[in-house]
């Protein structure tokens, strides 16, 4: 069955179960508890096979949630009433030195596997209210009373001290591994990445997440926009299967469905995985493995062009590390919506996009045309500044919603009035759509010039006056910039169900800022562009997005898009101008700076390679 794997897909590696969230291990552990049942040693077949074939083994391996770990006294994490946690562990009790440090050098020595990806880390942490965690605390902060709930007092410090512990446990555990097993290579699922989005901190070997199994291509769209910035090798694990209630077992994916999935990862430089499920004897489905060997020979057509790609600098969306900490009451939770829909709506009007934190930017900043603060309420009074200077030195921002216009009313020559309305349906003109989000109303100075207009839906008779209609943008001059605002959000609504003059005027705004950007596609609004170099070459990457990817859990087919018109803007005419894989020739023009083409048609991912 292995070897059938290894004949059918190929890979560069496998990765199988070791030990899953309940906390029993499918091999004969001699510092663990093995799940019962199991017979014989399944991990010592897949590591032999996969070791004759030259193939590399990984291991799923879950670390801070082991429901059985937690059930030892003084193991688990306690919540704010005193009470143990059923999965998460204590980063101040004694598992990782009685149980995981031991359990990884047991795979890495007695089995020789290459590696573990750590699995329910960052997002099964949970604040720890032990006694040795709050005499901690109290120790590092001085603080004497300890925070139980968001209202109260030192709440925000709480969170990140106890981040820090988080932080520490991982610096422990791989260290002391390494010592050992110095080639051992880890990796902590969704570190460092949009559920911990923060900079690499921690010696981890790479970066992975397993992004949503529905919804699939949107959830990619955002993990992968942020990882390839972060410095390290990356990954995102797709599910082969689908989570949509159906009648009877859960349905697989198909191949185009999950070659859509892994183009999106590989446009952004990224390798990528995914997960079939595991029957209890270790063994695995073979009939589903004809699927995978398809999404491999297409990965394989593109990774030697894209594999650690890095996009070319156009616009940059800022993914603040500062507001995130203070948004969120978990440790590392995520709460993506808001930005994750102002990406979809610049990606849906083919803009080259990159998901960046402030240390992502620091020393940076000027190399992006247009940099964009989506939806956040805070930013640290030095970034803003940074921004300030940006935009002062012929930078252009654009802050979406009230809240974060609210941080800049001087710059913008704006003054908001009264307070936001949270979650509020309104008129977005010229048209009479109605979107949701939050709006504000707002008083220009004579720099700002408005730019369309919102009125309040209301229900009140027809005889009452309606409010009269507020900006709904505006745009300044601010040195030889230019900062502008949306006083309405829209990045929640957007992400529940698109819509169309909502992103439409985002798209304008972003045109009026932004109005020569590198690669400029028609034709279609479902295609993904991403800019990027590798190997010397110029690289625009068309992923075809079209179809009910958000709202369907198994698509048979995508519809292709096309002709697609491309303008390339280029200091003189390329040497070679070829749409990958298969080498395939693009007549073009060249005029005034502007290579232009057409793609006739775009059935999942097509790259158009450009040699200067």
């Amino acid at each position: 069955m292995i070897q059938n794997i290894i004949d059918l897909v190929h890979p560069d590696y496998l990765q199988i179960d070791c030990k899953g969230h309940a906390g029993y291990t499918s091999y004969p552990t001699q510092v663990g508890q093995q799940v019962p049942g199991y017979v014989g040693d399944p991990l010592r077949t897949w590591r032999d096979v996969t070791a004759k074939n030259g193939v590399a083994l990984y291991l799923h391996y879950s670390g801070v949630w082991d429901s059985v770990a937690v059930k030892n006294p003084g193991w688990a994490a306690l919540d704010a009433d005193g009470k143990p946690s059923p999965k998460a562990t204590s980063f101040w009790g004694p598992y990782s030195e009685q149980l995981l440090i031991p359990q990884l050098r047991e795979l890495a020595g007695t089995y020789g596997v290459d590696g573990v990806w750590v699995d329910g880390e960052c997002w099964a942490s949970i604040p720890d209210y032990s006694p040795a965690a709050l005499a901690a605390f109290t120790s590092a902060t001085g603080f004497t009373t300890v925070p139980r709930k968001a209202s109260e007092p030192h709440w925000f410090e709480f969170l990140q001290f106890q981040r820090e512990a988080f932080r520490g446990y991982l610096r422990h555990y791989l260290a002391a591994v390494k010592r050992t097993h110095p080639t051992f290579q880890i990796c902590s699922n969704w570190a460092f990445t949009d559920h911990m989005p923060e900079p690499v901190s921690v010696p981890v070997d790479f970066l992975s997440g397993d992004h949503s199994p529905d919804d699939s291509v949107n959830s990619a769209r955002l993990s992968a926009r942020f990882l390839v910035r972060q410095g390290l090798p990356w990954d995102l694990m797709a599910w082969s299967f689908s989570n949509k209630p159906t009648p009877g077992p859960r349905p697989q994916k198909t191949a185009v469905q999950l070659q859509r999935e892994a183009a999106v990862v590989l446009a952004l430089g990224g390798g990528f995985q995914a997960y079939y499920k595991q029957k209890r004897d270790g063994s695995i489905f073979p009939e589903q493995m004809p699927v995978m060997a398809e999404v491999a020979k297409f990965c394989r057509a593109r990774q030697a062009l894209l594999h650690h790609a890095q996009p070319v600098p156009q616009i940059a969306l800022l993914f603040s590390t500062a507001a995130h900490y203070r948004m969120i009451n978990g440790l590392f939770s995520r709460n993506n919506s808001r930005i994750g829909g102002v990406l979809q709506a610049l990606l849906d009007s083919q803009q080259s996009v990159e998901v960046v934190t402030e240390a992502q930017l620091a020393g940076h900043l000027a190399d992006y045309p247009l940099i964009i603060v989506p939806e956040w309420q805070y930013l640290d009074p030095a970034f803003k500044a940074d921004l300030v200077t940006y935009t002062q030195n012929g930078g252009h921002l654009l802050l979406v919603g009230p809240r974060t216009a609210a941080l800049f009313e001087t710059e913008l020559d704006a003054q908001l009035q009264g307070s936001a309305k949270a979650n509020s349906p309104l008129h977005l003109g010229p048209t009479t759509a109605v979107v949701t989000g939050d709006r504000q109303a707002v008083t220009l100075g004579t720099r700002a010039t408005a730019v369309g207009e919102i009125r309040a839906v209301t229900a009140a008779a027809a005889t009452t006056p309606p409010p009269a209609p507020t900006p709904a943008a505006s745009i300044a001059p601010l040195g030889r910039g230019l900062i502008a605002a949306t006083y309405f959000s829209f990045g929640g609504a957007y992400t529940k169900e698109p819509n169309e003059p909502a992103r439409q005027f985002l798209a304008d705004l972003v045109r009026r800022l932004f109005p020569a950007p590198l690669a400029e596609v028609t034709g279609s609004s479902s295609v993904d562009v991403s800019v990027a170099r590798n190997h010397g070459r110029l690289l625009v990457n068309l992923v075809n997005t079209a179809g009910p990817h958000r709202t369907q859990g198994i698509l048979t087919s995508i519809p292709p898009v096309g002709p697609l018109t491309v303008k390339i803007r280029l200091a003189a005419p390329p040497a070679h101008l070829t749409l990958e894989p298969g080498s395939r020739p693009l007549p073009f023009t060249y005029a005034d700076g502007i290579a232009l083409l057409t793609v006739p048609s775009l059935s999942i991912h097509d790259i158009i390679t450009i040699d200067l």
